[in-house]
């Protein structure tokens, strides 16, 4: 896994965290964030939303996946880089190798179910018949800072 990040990589996590604090405080949702960019512009986006939507499918990443295959006309998205808060679970990473993206830049590892090589290697698996590009760790302290005091919050109550 690769840590070189560029500035452009701070600033599109930076808009994943502000949606991942808004799936906190305006949905009361796991407060995860995913953008997705292509040729510098922000083609998809989307929060956790699984509880609301009483929807097991609805986590940031296929959000920011559905939202781009609308705004783009396609459901593959070749030269993408999908930036999220949380490392992918297996769901997301199927998702994301079949849309082929291109390139996933996470916050925190998961260590409960993350599938970009913490607990699981199926985003990162060369049996896919499409590679993508992982680089794990920008921003995860603020990342994890923020998953964690949700999870605070909702044990005291």
């Amino acid at each position: 896994m690769d840590t070189g990040f560029s500035g452009d990589d701070e600033r599109c996590m930076r808009r994943a965290l502000e949606l991942a604090r808004h799936a906190a405080d305006a949905h009361a949702e796991v407060p995860v964030g995913a953008v997705l960019v292509r040729a510098g512009e922000i083609v998809g986006e989307g929060w956790n939303h699984s509880i609301g939507r009483n929807d097991p499918s609805a986590h940031a990443e296929i959000l920011a996946l559905r939202d781009a295959g609308q705004r783009l006309g396609n459901y593959r998205f070749p030269g993408s880089t999908l930036y999220v808060t949380l490392e992918p679970c297996v769901m997301c990473a199927g998702a994301i190798v079949h849309a082929r993206v291109e390139r996933v830049v996470f916050a925190a590892t998961d260590p409960k179910t993350g599938a970009a090589g913490s607990v699981f290697d199926t985003l990162v698996s060369d049996r896919h018949n499409h590679a993508v590009h992982v680089q794990g760790g920008l921003l995860a302290t603020e990342s994890g800072d923020l998953l964690r005091d949700f999870f605070a919050a909702r044990r005291v109550r």
